[in-house]
């Protein structure tokens, strides 16, 4: 899809979340759960929707102006392409 848009100026990215530390999703875990699932999050920790959001900002600024075809991994680096 990127290459086919690109002719167009329009750009196709994507942002793909990890585990986001929200209320909707703490609650589907018990604390043990919890914990151990953060504990195979290299960074030790699940995003906040911060995280996410200032990647997404970043792909709608001018600063990826140049980007395309892309896709952002923010997940503390539990999976690395």
């Amino acid at each position: 899809m990127a290459l086919e848009l690109a002719p167009f100026g329009v750009r196709v990215n994507v942002v793909a979340p990890g585990r986001v530390a929200t209320n909707r999703v703490r609650s589907q875990y018990s604390t043990e759960e919890w914990e151990s699932a953060n504990r195979r999050i290299p960074l030790g920790h699940p995003g906040e929707p911060e995280d996410v959001a200032e990647a997404v900002a970043f792909l709608a600024s001018k600063a990826s102006r140049h980007m395309t075809g892309q896709t952002i991994h923010v997940n503390g680096g539990r999976i690395m392409p």
